[in-house]
């Protein structure tokens, strides 16, 4: 498997994930996502009110002798998913209640730590045709890194813009796969019976992985989730059992379109060097015995040689402490709270905190 991803940015291989990720060099890859078996163990045909057929999940590769023989399984490839993840890596595994608990139950004692659970809420679920039961309206995704400390991707400022300015929150509202979006075999039936919806993978991949990052399927199916990485320049490797759903995916990925690089780069937010107060006065920009107001001129302070400050009352403490002080506050940001007269004008010290960063080069 030397070869592979080599020249490729996207690679399918047709065979067990098991043994392809046994193969596979380790820590090799930035992030998993994995949509396994459910392990349904439906039991005879699922009919509507009107007795027509539901198409639920009946394939052979759903079916397992035991919960025993799941749960083996299960620890088997996660173990092989290890192996093959980087450790500033992330795995994705998507379940409904059928199985995504004793996944997670194995994750942990495989030593992985669960960054989050997230709810899909599926806006136009199937509805439950004998009424014996709540409409299982969602499916559940596990998102986990290698180890408690150790470093991953997340883009919290992409994740942030894609929604509007708000964080992103852990339920998201994202319909079944449905229309021209569902693939079709030669019967008009649809290919695979579990397709995902690629908004599903856009936010995945989207806010764990960044441009050129390696993404990896265990359990391809159709290809949405390469479909998705090609979308968003990201690398990708998909291992499938079924021949037929191979020749879907590929002939997904080859009708694909790349989009140019500069459209790719995710928001980072801009992690600067700390400054000391007290560097600015080293440095002259502020100096011993000047004088600083708030934005409304309410308070006001004296700038002590040591970096603190001195309101008229005598309190004294750092830019932030005083600050908060003065508003009954828990915290304050001094940069933004105060202001000085610089050059003839009314400034935030923050600007000259700026300033201090340009002249240093850092």
């Amino acid at each position: 498997m030397d070869s592979m991803g080599a020249k490729r940015k996207d690679f399918i291989v047709n065979g067990d994930c098991i043994e392809v990720m046994r193969e596979m060099p380790e820590k090799s890859v930035d992030m998993i996502f994995a949509d396994p078996p459910y392990n349904l163990q439906l039991g005879g045909e699922l009919t509507r009110p009107d007795n027509s057929r539901v198409t639920g999940v009946v394939d052979n590769w759903d079916k397992f002798v035991s919960q025993e023989d799941y749960d083996l399984f299960t620890k088997t490839w996660l173990m092989a998913a290890r192996r093959v993840l980087k450790d500033d890596g992330t795995i994705w595994v998507i379940g409904s209640y059928h199985c995504i608990f004793r996944i997670g139950t194995i994750l942990q004692d495989l030593g992985f730590w669960i960054l989050n659970d997230i709810v899909w809420v599926k806006s136009n679920p199937m509805p439950n045709f004998k009424g014996t039961r709540f409409t299982n309206a969602h499916e559940t995704l596990i998102w986990a890194a290698k180890c408690p400390k150790c470093k991953y991707t997340f883009n919290y400022e992409a994740m942030k813009a894609f929604n509007d300015d708000k964080q992103m929150r852990s339920d998201w509202e994202i319909p079944i796969c449905l229309g021209n979006e569902r693939i079709k075999g030669d019967d008009g039936e649809k290919a695979h019976s579990t397709q995902k919806p690629e908004a599903l993978l856009y936010r995945v991949i989207l806010s764990s992985t960044k441009p050129g990052d390696v993404v990896l399927d265990p359990f391809l199916g159709t290809g949405t989730t390469m479909a998705v990485a090609k979308k968003l320049g990201r690398s990708s490797i998909g291992i499938e059992k079924d021949k037929s759903y191979v020749k879907v995916a590929q002939k997904r990925l080859d009708s694909i379109e790349e989009v140019k690089d500069e459209l790719l780069t995710t928001i980072v937010k801009k992690v600067e060097s700390k400054v000391p107060f007290g560097s600015l006065i080293e440095s002259g920009l502020i100096k011993a015995g000047d004088k600083i107001w708030d934005e409304k001129n309410k308070y006001s302070a004296v700038v002590r040689a040591d970096g603190s400050i001195k309101t008229k009352d005598g309190m004294i403490g750092s830019i932030h402490r005083v600050g908060a002080d003065l508003q009954n506050a828990p915290s304050c940001n001094g940069w933004k709270f105060w202001f000085i007269e610089h050059k003839g004008k009314k400034v935030p010290i923050d600007n000259l905190r700026q300033q201090y960063r340009k002249s240093a080069g850092i």
